[in-house]
């Protein structure tokens, strides 16, 4: 690097912590595994850019100052003497050419008000996951400046912790909402098959995860986002669950089901074949809708389809002191009438984990074929990505924990 006096030995850097290097996009993830090298990956590209653009501002944050301490601080500091100071009251890193590398955390919701107002150029969070939606989106408009530099966020990260289905959302699932950009986010999926020299230097680390329980393991070592310990659904496996679209068969009985909150008006889709399958091939789920907008939606959204019934659950058809009337009787006057569901809510749950069941269909080609009775259309992306992140209630194993979201999701 002219000028620096500082030199990088990056001969053994894999495939993956280059192309992290070499990304250009606004927002840049990396790992979604655990043994990636995503620490080494920060460390690196951060000082590779401070020596690149004299003056960059640059943040790196941790959840906690311990972990900001230990996997980085006491790695810089040797490997930047005599080419930055640190200043250890302030926690930040000052080059000769004037760049700064602020090493930052956020051990409460509040901390991250020390953030707002200040520009950075350049924002690294590691290990996303243990962040909350409301932390992240407090933090990354901060990436700003009316500049030449670059204004990225680059983002490490597992499976698991408070931030799982927000961080799962945008660089796993690829859902996006309101205004943002599919085409301002890149990820790079890297596991300890990827890190080399970590195999060499600690080979027992595989081996640790390989011993991890069921769930854990495909979490952890091979980056499954679906795998995490209490989830309600273990059954679901995308692989087997998620198929491509297709056109249903005219004869094959066909429902609906919807619930009903102005937090969200849900429904879904399902048809029935000849053998007792289910295909759930449409969804819809919007927030902040009236009965009568939303009830023509889904009527729209139906069609001239044949539809045998709407279910709905029971408290839609509790009246309202002030009109006297019903949710469903509101939906009705719309044009959608309703049929009341059982209030059973396990059995509902137990009868959904008995049609996920997976089963040994036959032999291929020497390969075991693994199928289940119920199939969802790769469209429904809601449904595909909330029902793996439904947990067991801890004290009522049959029962759903409630879902508390970390993002805008509705489900």
């Amino acid at each position: 690097m002219p000028n620096s006096g500082l030199e990088f030995d990056l001969s053994q850097m894999s495939q993956k912590q280059e192309r992290f290097f070499m990304s250009r996009k606004r927002f840049i993830g990396y790992g979604g595994a655990r043994g990636g090298g995503k620490s080494w990956a920060v460390r690196h590209k951060a000082v590779l850019l401070a020596m690149k653009y004299p003056g960059i501002k640059i943040l790196i944050l941790r959840r906690t100052y311990r972990d900001l301490e230990r996997n980085h601080v006491r790695e810089l500091v040797p490997m930047l003497k005599g080419i930055a100071k640190y200043y250890a009251q302030d926690k930040y890193f000052r080059f000769d050419n004037g760049s700064i590398i602020e090493m930052g955390y956020c051990a409460a919701e509040s901390d991250v008000l020390q953030y707002q107002g200040v520009e950075y150029d350049v924002i690294f969070i590691d290990e996303a996951t243990q962040f909350t939606w409301e932390m992240f989106t407090k933090i990354y408009p901060s990436a700003r400046g009316a500049n030449d530099f670059p204004h990225r966020l680059y983002l490490t990260f597992n499976p698991g912790g408070v931030g799982h289905e927000w961080v799962k959302r945008l660089f796993i699932v690829k859902r996006y909402i309101g205004d943002e950009d599919p085409d301002e986010y890149d990820f790079i999926f890297a596991n300890v098959y990827d890190n080399k020299v970590l195999q060499e230097k600690d080979p027992d680390y595989v081996k640790m995860l390989n011993a991890l329980p069921d769930g854990l393991r495909e979490a952890w070592r091979d980056g499954n986002w679906n795998m995490l310990a209490g989830r309600y659904f273990k059954e679901f496996d995308y692989n087997i669950h998620v198929i491509e679209p297709f056109e249903i068969p005219k004869h094959w009985t066909r429902y609906r089901a919807i619930d009903y909150g102005l937090d969200c008006l849900a429904c879904v889709w399902a048809a029935v074949d000849e053998l007792g399958n289910y295909y759930i091939y449409r969804e819809y789920a919007e927030s902040d809708k009236v009965i009568s907008d939303g009830a023509k939606d889904i009527i729209a959204l139906t069609g001239d389809e044949e539809i045998r019934y709407t279910a709905a659950p029971p408290d839609l058809w509790a009246r309202s002191q002030e009109s006297g009337k019903g949710k469903a009787d509101l939906f009705y006057e719309a044009g959608l009438m309703l049929n009341k569901s059982n209030n059973n809510r396990e059995a509902g749950w137990l009868a959904i984990k008995e049609a996920l069941k997976v089963y040994d269909a036959g032999m291929s080609d020497g390969v075991m074929l693994k199928e289940s009775r119920l199939k969802i259309f790769s469209s429904c992306t809601r449904l595909i990505e909330n029902l793996p992140a439904l947990q067991c209630d801890e004290k009522k194993p049959t029962d759903l924990r409630q879902f508390l979201k970390h993002n805008t999701i509705k489900t």
